[in-house]
C-alpha cells in the first residue's frame, strides 16, 4: 500500500507544479467543514450521500429556520416583533408540514394500490 501512497502523492506535486489546480472552483478559498457531530458515525455516510443528491436540503433548511425562529420568539421582548417572528414561524411550519406529507409513503399511488389489493384478499 505504501508504494501505491508514494506514486499517488508524487502525482499530486507533479500536478501542483504544473498548476493544474489552480483553476479549480473554490481555489484559495477556506474549505466549508459540516458539522456532523449531531449525526450518528454510522449514519453520515448515508447522510452525505443523501444531502448531496438533495433529498436532505430542504428538510434540513426548514427545520434549521424553525429552530433559529423559536428562539428568536423566546428572546423577544417586542410585542409587534413578535406577532412578525410568529407568522414568520407559522408559514414555516406549514411548508414544513407540506413537504413531509408530500414524502409520506402514503402518498404514493403504488403503495394506495397494494394496500387495497391486500384489503380485498382479506374480504
Amino acid at each position: 500500500m505504501d508504494g501505491f501512497w508514494r506514486i499517488a502523492e508524487e502525482k499530486i506535486r507533479e500536478a501542483m507544479k504544473n498548476g493544474e489546480f489552480d483553476n479549480l472552483p473554490g481555489f484559495g478559498k477556506p474549505l466549508e467543514i459540516e458539522d456532523l457531530s449531531r449525526i450518528p458515525e454510522e449514519l453520515r455516510l448515508g447522510y452525505l450521500l443523501l444531502k448531496n443528491a438533495g433529498y436532505v436540503r430542504e428538510k434540513a433548511e426548514l427545520r434549521k429556520e424553525l429552530l433559529t425562529l423559536e428562539d428568536l420568539l423566546r428572546c423577544c421582548e417586542d410585542d409587534e416583533k413578535k406577532q412578525e417572528l410568529t407568522k414568520k414561524w407559522t408559514e414555516k411550519q406549514l411548508c414544513f408540514s407540506e413537504l413531509m406529507k408530500k414524502r409520506q409513503p402514503a402518498n404514493s399511488k403504488a403503495l394506495r394500490d397494494y394496500g387495497r389489493r391486500i384489503e380485498e384478499k382479506f374480504r
